[in-house]
């Protein structure tokens, strides 16, 4: 979703030794469009009244596409580019967004269970599912561990370079925290259901703790060293997402819990979805309202378009199927007028940030050379 130069660590002969085309500068930070098409189709039939399905199963099928070209994009980057690939990993700045693949994998899969079965089939939505949620863990697990060995090793980082993209790698697995409990009724009843329900736990504690780790650093460098440049204030609204999808993560779970394990531990995963949920989400809304006056400020020194708008639309979809959740097990009427007012910020910023991307594709800036 960044914007970033060509690193600098590479020597002048190693940068110009392949013909210069497009696709040598196509980042994995492209894939946050995808997270950020996919969850409007999630996010729209969480809502306590959906939007209608048909539209949800076009915006579905618009994820899945992007999906399928960026892979084929990333994978012909790697193959003739490798010295840019590398470098991406290199470079502090870009490397978190390797965590884009996993929670882009992640949403599609989602989606395709939830919207894409109207297309498909269920059998079919839920074996590509089961594709795309073991292929997205894997490499969310990978991120998560790999990203932070890179910038502890190789990268030269200080506390004045901390921006919420660092979250990216370790929000992944609280992405597959939130989408296991789609696959679980699908799963052999016993066991299995069981591993996937304390698997998921087990994904949602690992990536809350790693964020936790992460969130006083990227506070801490707002605080002492002011606002992030201009074409990073979006990335504040990262820090959304694993407030909402911790909370998505936990009720979901709580959904399925009575199908996996016995009753006395569902009905305490039940109260936890609440007695967790509630504080997040407020918490959320509390930086929702700094981060906003922070894109504000931005936008008054002149803000232009670049792919970290994105950074509005997956975070706060996040928070559209936590805050619906929510009104599930609460009842509360609040939390369902919250969800709608979410989703309808959602679908503004991801139609601004679809039409100024097609903008900037079809003029090549935006897969222009860096400066």
């Amino acid at each position: 979703m960044a914007t970033y130069a060509q690193p600098r660590h590479l020597p002048a002969r190693t940068r110009t030794a392949r013909p210069v085309t497009p696709l040598r500068w196509l980042g994995p930070n492209w894939y946050a469009a995808v997270m950020g098409t996919a969850i409007v189709a999630s996010a729209g039939l969480a809502l306590p009244r959906p939007i209608p399905r048909p539209a949800a199963v076009a915006v579905w099928a618009l994820s899945a596409a992007a999906l399928a070209v960026l892979l084929a994009g990333r994978t012909l980057h790697w193959r003739r580019h490798r010295d840019q690939a590398r470098a991406h990993l290199l470079d502090p700045a870009v490397a978190p967004f390797y965590g884009c693949l996993s929670m882009a994998l992640l949403a599609v899969g989602g989606g395709t269970l939830v919207a894409g079965r109207d297309l498909i089939g269920t059998r079919a939505a839920v074996a590509v599912d089961a594709v795309l949620f073991t292929a997205g863990t894997l490499t969310g697990l990978l991120a998560a561990a790999a990203v932070p060995y890179l910038m502890t090793t190789r990268h030269q980082v200080t506390a004045s370079g901390a921006t919420p993209v660092w979250l990216l790698p370790v929000v992944a697995p609280m992405v597959s925290a939130a989408q296991g409990p789609l696959l679980l009724p699908h799963l052999p009843a016993g066991q299995w259901r069981e591993a996937m329900l304390l698997g998921s736990y087990a994904l949602f504690g690992l990536s809350l703790l790693a964020t936790l780790l992460m969130l006083p650093m990227i506070f801490g460098r707002l605080l002492l060293h002011g606002p992030l440049p201009l074409a990073l204030t979006p990335t504040l609204f990262l820090v959304l997402g694993p407030l909402g999808q911790s909370s998505t993560a936990v009720n979901a779970l709580a959904d399925v819990a009575p199908g996996a394990i016995g009753p006395a531990y569902s009905s305490a995963f039940a109260a936890f979805a609440v007695v967790y949920g509630v504080p997040v989400m407020g918490f959320a809304l509390l930086w929702l309202a700094f981060a906003g006056a922070m894109v504000v400020r931005a936008a008054r020194q002149g803000m232009r378009f670049s792919m970290t708008w994105w950074g509005f639309t997956f975070p706060v979809g996040t928070c559209v199927t936590g805050a619906a959740g929510l009104a599930r097990h609460t009842g509360l009427a609040a939390f369902g007028w919250l969800a709608v007012a979410l989703f309808g910020f959602l679908l503004t910023a991801w139609a601004v940030a679809a039409l100024r991307t097609l903008r900037g594709l079809f003029s090549g800036a935006l897969l222009a050379a860096p400066r």
